[in-house]
């Protein structure tokens, strides 16, 4: 089958082609997923019995301490992990693939959680055949879980991967929310690509929103109209604070 692309426009105004992850990518990572939480749930049922006959008594709540749990791994494991990883499971790493937006950004919590939610609907009858008829028969190869959540599930380059591990390691120095290091981390990564008044208008733009207060009113005095290097400096000084990062 033909590999399917979507193009959006990204937060610097260039555009990025997704490769859309077709019926056969999806099913090859949930069976890695289906595997791995029925492995971890069956985990658990076998070391709670051990613990329990160990103890030589059994109590009649013993039942709820195996099985409970071992239901919530079963059930609990794609919106956990995946809200955990933002956006990805071991089975969605190891096919290569990544849960994202309809414009490309990082899928939110809430519509992660959305997404789940519709797995009910997605799973009936029975083998996700709801959700496997409507990944061949939709556009973007999306499931119902996908509409209400507004996501895509494409095939992740490498470019990508290296950003968002970035912008993971940006996270633990940095006071700015995940989104916005992800909007700073683009415009850095696709500078020299763009014409110098774009990403002046755009760096001047996200400064104005992300640096802390005083610090653009005071720069705008010193400086009426920064030059690139200034501004590519300050957006960097967002990423990692105290220090410029190379670029």
């Amino acid at each position: 089958m033909m590999e399917e692309h979507v193009r959006v426009q990204g937060a610097t105004g260039v555009d990025l082609t997704l490769r859309i992850a077709g019926p056969g990518n999806r099913s090859y990572a949930f069976i890695i997923d289906w595997h791995l939480r029925l492995l971890l749930a069956v985990a658990w049922l076998m070391l709670a019995t051990l613990v329990f006959k160990l103890g030589m008594q059994f109590k009649s709540y013993d039942w709820l301490l195996s099985v409970l749990p071992a239901l919530a791994i079963y059930f609990l494991y794609h919106p956990v992990i995946e809200v955990a990883l933002r956006g990805r499971t071991p089975g969605l790493r190891i096919a290569g693939l990544r849960i994202v937006t309809r414009q490309g950004g990082t899928a939110s919590a809430g519509a992660l959680l959305i997404r789940n939610l519709f797995r009910i609907v997605d799973s009936m009858p029975a083998f996700y055949l709801v959700g496997l008829i409507c990944c061949f028969v939709t556009a973007n190869r999306v499931r119902i879980g996908d509409m209400a959540a507004g996501t895509l599930l494409v095939l992740e380059d490498g470019d990508a991967a290296k950003s968002l591990e970035r912008v993971g390691a940006f996270a633990g120095h940095s006071p700015l929310s995940l989104d916005a290091l992800e909007l700073v981390d683009q415009l850095l990564e696709r500078w020299d690509s763009l014409e110098s008044p774009n990403r002046r208008a755009i760096a001047a733009s996200l400064l104005e929103r992300l640096e802390p207060a005083g610090t653009g009113s005071e720069r705008a005095a010193s400086s009426a109209a920064p030059g690139d290097a200034e501004l590519r400096s300050r957006l960097s000084r967002l990423l990692r604070p105290g220090e410029a990062a190379s670029r």
